[in-house]
């Protein structure tokens, strides 16, 4: 049974959102379903939005953590710098050939979160994190999954019923600062005609 969290000060602390970023995933859905080819530095989303975003979502602090697979043993270094410069937390992880390590330890983090009285943002598409999604829909946290809605693996489709928010990259969080080649439903009250002239 979780207990609240207590702070040095023996008060209980301000509840915090946990950004989970599956850098990986993002990626390569943006890459290889949207754009066709490898994102330029432009096309591919401003972090710094994402997390201000994510601050807003539940009007709280939020701590944002960027999974990424190293196990080629080197690290992007100017792109380590860049994500701590604007307050996320890189995980760079490594593991045997064949491991989709980056999985494995959003798995592991989701789960240690359940303990935790704290909200979570999962900036995935992919269906490998379902069990703890679920586990963390336990009505007494708020959880979001961000992305881009149309690649939102559908298993996740029953836990909308739980509380379980969809939030896009693109048009929620406005990540980007070139409009995507995206085909998606679009509801009628959120058509814009001029989008398309």
């Amino acid at each position: 049974m979780r207990g609240p969290d207590v702070d040095e000060r023996g008060a209980e602390p301000e509840r915090v959102t946990y950004l989970v970023i599956d850098g990986e995933n993002l990626d390569a859905t943006l890459g290889i379903s949207l754009l066709g080819h490898r994102p330029a530095p432009d096309e591919r989303p401003r972090w710094e939005r994402v997390l201000e975003y994510a601050r807003g979502v539940w009007d709280q602090p939020v701590k944002g953590l960027f999974f990424l697979n190293a196990s080629s043993g080197t690290l992007p270094l100017p792109f380590i710098q860049a994500l701590i410069a604007i307050g996320l937390r890189p995980v760079p992880l490594s593991g045997p050939a064949g491991m989709k390590v980056v999985d494995v330890g959003i798995q592991r983090m989701l789960e240690a979160i359940i303990d935790r009285d704290a909200d979570v943002i999962l900036g995935s598409h992919d269906g490998d994190f379902l069990p703890q999604v679920s586990s963390l829909l336990d009505g007494a946290r708020r959880v979001a999954l961000l992305g881009f809605t149309e690649y939102v693996s559908q298993g996740y489709q029953p836990l909308l019923a739980s509380g379980l928010q969809v939030l896009d990259l693109e048009t929620d969080a406005k990540a980007f600062n070139k409009v995507l080649p995206r085909v998606r439903i679009i509801e009628i009250d959120a058509f814009d005609p001029a989008a398309y002239l």
